[in-house]
């Protein structure tokens, strides 16, 4: 099989959390948490994304995340910043700030709320990769964004040198396959549940909200399918999916990954309304799912 452009990204990247404290960015334990990651063999981290709460975040935080990630990373491991946006403006600034900060990549999200047509979505892409140099992620999730990047709109955009990779969120093993049969982008799981089946036809590893918690373990299962040993990925995928099942549906990502951090005693600070803690009820669950999954609760 010929190299997939992207393919350096293959294996677990962590969608990381920005940690609060009094609504304020908490940088030394962002500081914790980049070391946690690197300490469990992660490839990449991708800040600002979904599940660090971008939506919430000025832009002024925003930016100041993606410095200092860079800087903490020191060049140890990836740096992908979500720099994404429905204002093509906006992602363009973003990612010019990336691109400035030392960002090895940038995760763009699908524009949202505004639903563009496929030739707005091709035409927003494309001028973020003619304006900035980084290696580009396409991220597909019509189930946040609202519409869907068809196959045909990411086999055009394949195109573009830059563009070198899709996270692929839209729970579609069809549309992964297409993809794969029509472009040589390198494609990573968007969901963790899908992370192994995805793999399977093609995909080279996953953006994944689990390995917040248990990188050690998703690292295990994306490196037993390099290897080929699909017996181990296998075990991997099964112990995996009821964590993620278990505790990702409690609620909307990132809360249950962040009270999770909290219970096992890597407090990543508060919620930024709109998001909210889990009721009583769902925390009780939460402890149940941890403890089943074989962690210690602080």
């Amino acid at each position: 099989m010929t190299q997939r452009k992207g393919s350096e990204y293959a294996g677990l990247s962590v969608a990381i959390i920005t940690p609060l404290r009094d609504d304020v960015l908490d940088v030394g334990r962002l500081r914790s948490q980049v070391e946690f990651q690197i300490a469990a063999g992660t490839c990449c981290l991708v800040p600002v994304g979904t599940t660090g709460e971008s939506p919430t975040l000025s832009h002024e935080e925003h930016e100041r995340v993606i410095s200092e990630v860079v800087q903490i990373a020191a060049g140890r491991v990836k740096v992908m910043a979500g720099t994404g946006s429905n204002s093509t403006a906006e992602a363009l600034r973003l990612t010019r700030w990336a691109a400035k900060e030392g960002a090895d990549a940038s995760l763009q999200v699908a524009p949202y709320y505004n639903k563009p047509t496929q030739e707005g979505f091709y035409q927003h892409f494309k001028a973020i990769a003619e304006d900035v140099s980084l290696p580009i992620c396409v991220y597909n999730i019509p189930g946040r964004t609202g519409k869907n990047i068809e196959p045909e709109t990411i086999a055009r955009l394949a195109d573009i040198p830059n563009i070198t990779m899709v996270k692929e969120a839209t729970g579609s093993l069809d549309q992964c396959s297409q993809i794969l049969n029509s472009t040589n982008l390198t494609v990573l799981s968007g969901d963790d549940s899908l992370t192994l089946p995805m793999m399977s036809v093609g995909a080279e590893g996953v953006i994944s909200v689990a390995g917040n918690i248990v990188p050690h373990d998703v690292v295990a299962m994306v490196r037993a399918v390099a290897d080929g040993d699909w017996l181990a990925a296998r075990q991997w995928h099964h112990k995996l999916f009821a964590l993620c099942r278990d505790m990702l549906g409690l609620s909307t990502n990132p809360i249950p990954v962040k009270t999770a951090m909290r219970l096992l005693g890597r407090d990543a600070g508060e919620l930024r309304l709109p998001m909210t803690a889990l009721t009583e009820s769902q925390e009780q669950q939460l402890r149940q799912t941890l403890t089943a999954y074989g962690l210690s609760l602080q």
